[in-house]
């Protein structure tokens, strides 16, 4: 993958040719025939603009791939590309693929957050009429989840501050070099994560001001505390992610060797205006349909979107929070909307790998209140 700051290194590489470059490494590190590929699923949010033609595509022939290879996108919010990989993984299962490339792309910087709303109304009478309070931003949803779950602001703040920490810890000890591809910029080759922010502190962070404070908002919701700033909340990223999927027989036939299985699968979505707390019933879910308990999950990834979410989401499941984004998240890596998935999935592998456990937990919130969670199995 690929992954830098908003405006930064990778601001200038389009879209289409910093996921072409993604595929390229991948295939490379793999060394098959790239024309056995059964599809390539890849997911974006805003497809407009710079990544309106479908993208993987795109990126697939702009790599000099074969061009009877299809793909297709995927759209599910934030959860785009765990989504992807959901459909190729299911695909493989039911006998319809044996080779799949699955994960996403987002170029913040060219191609901005509600792009592809053009300036028009999303929301329809009907959905008015059941819902006449009327939506909110997430940012307001993640103030909503924070009061629901009485989580303050320090505990945001050391939360992030925290993610900062074991982020550049994973970096400065390599544990990052396996998922991240040195990408072609105009200004050189982006190697490392530009987000990583190592001299973080709490006391930096409370000196912040909020970010979504309206006195509109407050009548309508006095339980806010208004706590949410840029430094406890996700970076705007630029961003690609892809994974190789392959069922058993045709990883045997290549001579390659599997590096983990999938257990279970699961989306679900909650109450829209909270938003952000489906990866609570979704990690529930997941771990009845997989029949383990939380305190078997070695390595749990939570999208740090804003840090209510994962904070909610420990106390209703009673995690280990040692185990819970053991590597930092997005408050301190970045939050390529369409590539998050499969970098959160990365990080998961990796660590699964590094530390030699088993089991691997990643789920995300994605925009209406929904959610994906999926369970992986470390193989030896």
């Amino acid at each position: 993958m690929g992954r830098g700051k908003a405006g930064g290194s990778l601001s200038g590489v389009h879209p289409a040719d910093l996921l072409c470059q993604t595929l390229v490494g991948l295939l490379a590190r793999n060394g098959f025939d790239p024309g056995q590929v059964d599809d390539v699923i890849i997911g974006c949010v805003s497809q407009v603009g710079e990544q309106a033609v479908p993208v993987g595509r795109t990126a697939w022939l702009a790599a000099g791939l074969p061009h009877h290879v299809p793909s297709t996108t995927v759209e599910r919010r934030c959860g785009s590309s765990q989504q992807a990989i959901h459909f190729a993984a299911q695909g493989i299962a039911a006998g319809v693929y044996d080779i799949v490339i699955a994960g996403g792309i987002e170029s913040m910087s060219q191609v901005p957050m509600g792009s592809a709303r053009m300036g028009k109304e999303p929301y329809g009478n009907a959905f008015k009429a059941r819902f006449p309070q009327g939506m909110v931003g997430q940012g307001i949803s993640a103030e909503l989840v924070a009061a629901r779950w009485s989580i303050n602001r320090e505990e945001m703040d050391a939360y992030s501050a925290r993610s900062h920490e074991l982020a550049a810890r994973a970096r400065d000890t390599g544990e990052f070099d396996r998922e991240i591809i040195p990408i072609q910029t105009p200004s050189g080759i982006l190697a490392r994560d530009e987000t990583i922010r190592p001299a973080t502190t709490v006391s930096g962070l409370s000196q912040l001001k909020v970010s979504f404070e309206s006195a509109e908002v407050a009548a309508r919701f006095p339980e806010i505390h208004w706590s949410v700033t840029a430094g406890n909340s996700s970076q705007i990223t630029d961003g690609a992610a892809v994974a190789l999927l392959m069922s058993e027989a045709a990883a045997q036939r290549l001579g390659l060797r599997p590096r983990a299985r999938f257990v279970a699968f699961d989306v679900i979505a909650d109450d829209p205006l909270l938003m952000l707390t489906a990866p609570i019933p979704a990690t529930r879910r997941v771990l009845a349909k997989a029949g383990l308990a939380m305190d078997q999950i070695d390595h749990v990834e939570v999208n740090e979107a804003f840090a209510p979410v994962p904070l909610a989401w420990q106390r209703e499941l009673r995690a280990d929070p040692r185990r819970l984004n053991p590597r930092g998240g997005a408050i301190a890596l970045g939050h390529p909307l369409g590539a998050s998935g499969a970098r959160l999935m990365a990080t998961m592998l990796n660590g699964l790998e590094q530390t030699k456990a088993r089991y691997g937990l990643q789920t995300m919130c994605e925009a209406g209140g929904q959610a994906n969670a999926t369970i992986i199995e470390r193989l030896n």
